[in-house]
């Protein structure tokens, strides 16, 4: 193995960073005196009633990070980053090439992957300290009604953390956390302890707590979600990487980075008047280099943590057993027209990593182009363990595209909506429609209302707005009917 220092192996400095079976064990127990540290977690008497279907069902570890461009990786022929963990996810299982949020921000997107509904539907519009609504189960509680153990640890971003639902393993945080000494709180059995300062680096200490109790499954499937910070701003990597990329690596400079110097020509003022340009947000940020070389060795942070939860499911002969899903709760803006963060529908913003590993089912190396939303995870997931799919589920199934056949009737377009205004980044609310070919945003506060529109066959970066040119009149027209049909659908508009 190389020892350069951008080999993630050994950090750069010739340190090892995965963590001992004592380190996970002594996380995992933390100081609910090891009730999970080595055996199975008691069920508590409504989960022993659970019914159980006499043949093993596959486990589910569902991996998140924060604000990752599906480009952020090796795989996908990134020149800079090396992410050898993420990679063998793609690598041995599949890499879907078309994935997107249907609201890309940090709490509702989250709220959308744990119940398979819209922001409006599930009540988790915005990232200001919104419940899931009373009364909507997540993927978790079927499943455990299906005689599954199932954990959360990391980051929900909902309101309460999580904490009023059931979970036989809890170590979790309330809204947005330090990436450092973070007031975490564990439980076990549905019963979550306070919060207390755990001193570390967050996702390393999460990644510890949740390899801790991985380490004690035996008898019953299982479902963790383990949803890490990283690389989130203000991109404060693992202390052995923060100089990760201080050895004169260049970095690549987008094609559309100088565009706020000319006006953003054919923009609407909605885009070009948003405040969310590198520079002058709160993280401080002040040059493009800076910011993709935090945010890149913070993502290398998240690929070690991935593997060593891999590694424990390796070595305790778990690891085939289990389906592995890897993604994003949105995209991220890396000076695209001089922007950072995400909210607006352009493609850095809404596009996310998804990749799936179950060798029992998937082929290797896999691709997949269909236009695939972090709606359809939920319903996904139900489906692959044999638990019904509740009607009210909005997203589908993509278990077809795993089993190597092609549903006819999958989507051509999909509505997004997004609703934080006023905000940080003042980023106006909009929303919109995209197919397989074009994308009209729609900003439907200002009057007169105020769009963009984009042929993505022709123009992928979308750098061409049509809305203004009178050939693409009775297309744009086509379009907002049709934005308008899927957001009553969804209960959106």
């Amino acid at each position: 193995m190389s020892s350069s220092k951008n080999d993630p192996e050994n950090n750069g400095n010739g340190i090892d960073t995965r963590f001992s079976r004592r380190d996970m064990l002594k996380l995992g127990a933390g100081t609910l005196g090891g009730a999970f540290a080595a055996a199975a977690t008691p069920a508590v008497a409504e989960a022993q009633e659970s019914a159980d279907t006499g043949t093993r069902r596959p486990n589910f570890l569902i991996l998140m990070g924060d604000g990752i461009q599906p480009t952020e990786m090796s795989v996908a022929g990134n020149p800079i980053i090396r992410t050898p963990n993420i990679d063998r996810i793609a690598r041995e299982g599949m890499r879907f090439q078309n994935t997107f949020v249907i609201n890309a921000l940090c709490a509702p997107s989250r709220g959308t992957v744990l119940t398979g509904l819209y922001s409006r539907s599930n009540g988790v519009i915005d990232n200001k300290d919104r419940h899931i609504g009373a009364g909507i189960p997540l993927v978790s509680d079927h499943l455990r009604k299906a005689g599954y153990e199932v954990a959360f640890c990391g980051k929900s971003h909902v309101a309460g953390g999580l904490r009023n639902y059931y979970w036989d393993f809890y170590y979790g945080y309330i809204g947005q956390k330090p990436f450092v000494n973070a007031p975490i709180a564990e439980g076990i059995d549905g019963h979550v302890r306070p919060d207390r300062v755990v001193e570390g680096y967050s996702d390393d200490v999460i990644t510890m707590a949740a390899a801790g109790w991985l380490e004690g499954r035996r008898e019953k499937p299982f479902c963790m979600y383990l949803w890490l910070k990283a690389p989130h701003e203000p991109f404060i990597p693992p202390r052995n990487l923060a100089t990760l990329y201080d050895d004169g690596t260049k970095i690549p400079v987008p094609e559309t980075f100088d565009e706020d110097l000319k006006g953003y020509p054919g923009k609407p003022r909605a885009f070009a008047n948003c405040d969310n340009h590198i520079g002058k947000d709160s993280t401080g940020v002040a040059t493009l280099e800076a910011m993709v070389k935090q945010h890149y060795a913070s993502t290398v942070g998240l690929d070690q943590n991935i593997g060593r939860v891999l590694e424990v499911l390796e070595r305790t002969g778990k690891l085939d057993d289990t389906i592995i899903m890897f993604t994003a709760d949105h995209g991220y803006f890396l000076g695209e027209w001089h922007f950072m963060d995400k909210r607006l529908m352009h493609e850095p913003s809404i596009r996310i990593p998804l990749l799936v590993r179950y060798p029992k089912m998937i082929k290797a190396g896999s691709l997949n182009d269909k236009m695939v939303l972090n709606l359809d995870i939920a319903p996904t997931m139900l489906d692959l363990a044999g638990v019904p799919v509740p009607d009210s589920m909005q997203g589908h199934s993509f278990a077809p595209f795993l089993k190597g056949t092609e549903p006819s009737d999958w989507r051509k377009d999909w509505f997004y909506a997004f609703y934080e205004y006023p905000g940080p980044n003042m980023v106006p609310k909009n929303r919109g429609v995209r197919t397989e070919r074009y994308k009209l945003i729609e900003y439907w506060e200002f009057e007169p209302k105020q769009y963009e529109l984009y042929d993505l066959q022709e123009d992928p970066k979308e750098l061409h707005n049509l809305y203004d040119d009178p050939k693409y009149k009775d297309l744009a027209d086509r379009l907002k009917k049709r934005m308008m049909e899927l957001g009553k659908e969804v209960g959106e508009v």
